[in-house]
């Protein structure tokens, strides 16, 4: 069994949507392409390193749509050489065209499909797509969460956990890398069981009153 991956740029506020560019996903978001002045050569590095091994994509319909209108004019460049070598699978409630070489489109049982594509590969990146990831959060169908959070706060727009997670443990992989623009690069991965709770006044925890 390979490894589902979400790959996901936020604000501060955890908003996801169009990081990329203002045409991504305008409506009701004035903010599209927030992280373009937010990039540093630290960030690209990263990426890049993320990337390596994947030898599958998992997008929504949205997303598939904005990577399958540009990547495939991409002929030089290794994340170009990537996206357009490995096969995209794609997460819709229709039956889209697809016409991206490599591109399938999954079942109607999403999580069963998903587990499907875990079956048939090692490293499986999920981009962007945060309708879909909303249900890979609720069925706990990921293993790896790579997140850069950005130093703005937007206040609007979609959200990385906006109503579609459950109580779940992670456990950090290594240890945070801020770049020089402020992103901070965090890596965790799916950890058992549910978040516990305590009381901070115990007296192990050494916050309880002197009196």
């Amino acid at each position: 069994m390979g490894l589902i991956h979400l790959e996901l740029f936020t604000t501060l506020d955890l908003v996801g949507q169009a990081p990329g560019g203002p045409d991504e996903d305008p409506v009701g978001f004035p903010f599209g392409g927030w992280q373009a002045p937010l990039l540093d050569e630290v960030a690209g590095a990263q990426i890049l390193a993320a990337y390596e091994g994947t030898d599958a994509l998992l997008l929504g319909r949205r997303t598939y749509d904005i990577f399958a209108a540009y990547w495939p004019h991409q002929k030089e460049g290794e994340i170009a050489e990537l996206f357009n070598r490995v096969p995209k699978y794609v997460a819709s409630r229709g039956t889209p065209d697809l016409p991206w070489a490599g591109s399938v489109l999954l079942g109607p049982d999403l999580p069963v499909a998903v587990r499907e594509v875990r079956d048939r590969h090692e490293n499986v990146k999920v981009v962007g797509s945060l309708d879909l990831v909303q249900t890979l959060l609720r069925e706990k169908l990921f293993d790896r969460l790579d997140l850069w959070v950005h130093p703005i706060v937007l206040g609007v727009g979609k959200k990385l956990f906006d109503g579609g997670a459950v109580p779940t443990n992670l456990t950090l992989v290594e240890p945070p890398v801020a770049g020089p623009q402020g992103a901070v690069y965090l890596r965790y991965g799916l950890a058992d069981g549910t978040p516990r709770t305590g009381d901070m006044s115990a007296p192990d925890r050494g916050l309880g009153s002197d009196g």
